[in-house]
């Protein structure tokens, strides 16, 4: 049985196929330093845009992408993270450059990255960093996925779940590595993931808390396990004051 990772990237390599005869646009944009801002920048909050996903379904599949950006910058955020995938996410490459154009903050592009054509693709569109997940694919994939953000001046997130796979994120060495608490085998949420894997990790790059944060009480507790910034989606998108949310998080 294939997991919903395999199924995940099986969608973004039928949506590249669709997209490839497509021109891509003329990047007229200079890359904001993605990895910098977030890790200069007080709270250190990387504030998600996120229409849905496998796990919850509908989280605000109406969102106004550029409104809800402004929404977090005003509440503090460092970066903004655009869930692009449609199939599973409901999102869109018109989302990220709906969200970039709205603010003066770097924007990544999150994704299920797995070909060079996407990560073309993401700096035409106006992303400063994109994600690269561990499971996605092999070592030697990603590794030649991450040389070719790094040529294109954009920074890398490399997300990883299982110890296992702190070899692969070493040999990509990417700006920030990101201990995800959901195993998106199962789609399942581990809340002890970071504690578990922290210890292990430093040393690659600064350490982003992804998945499970909602309260202060969540930021505060990554903190104190060695978080260098956090990525929230779920609990700001979700919320009917976006902007409070965030600086609550960013006040944390």
């Amino acid at each position: 049985m294939s997991s919903y990772l395999d199924r995940l990237v099986e969608q973004a390599i039928a949506g590249v196929r669709e997209r490839r005869s497509q021109p891509l646009p003329e990047v007229v944009e200079d890359v904001r330093p993605f990895a910098a801002q977030l890790l200069e920048t007080r709270g250190s909050l990387v504030a998600e845009i996120k229409r849905a996903s496998p796990s919850r379904g509908q989280i605000n599949p109406g969102i106004d992408p550029a409104q809800l950006a402004q929404a977090y910058a005003r509440g503090g955020a460092a970066c903004i993270s655009v869930l692009t995938e449609r199939a599973s996410f409901g999102g869109s490459l018109d989302d990220l450059r709906a969200a970039r154009a709205a603010v003066d903050l770097p924007v990544l592009r999150k994704d299920f990255i797995v070909t060079m054509y996407q990560v073309y693709e993401s700096r035409a569109h106006g992303a400063d960093a994109i994600l690269l997940i561990a499971g996605a694919g092999r070592p030697s994939l990603l590794e030649e996925l991450r040389l070719l953000a790094g040529e294109l001046g954009m920074s890398v997130l490399f997300e990883v779940h299982e110890e296992s796979e702190l070899e692969t994120a070493a040999l990509c060495k990417p700006d920030l590595l990101g201990i995800n608490a959901r195993n998106l085998n199962t789609l399942e949420v581990h809340p002890e993931t970071f504690e578990r894997l922290a210890p292990l990790a430093r040393g690659i790059a600064p350490l982003v808390a992804e998945s499970g944060v909602k309260t202060p009480d969540d930021a505060r507790r990554y903190r104190a396990l060695g978080a260098a910034a956090l990525l929230v989606g779920e609990a700001l998108s979700a919320s009917p004051d976006p902007e409070g949310a965030t600086r609550a998080l960013v006040q944390a």
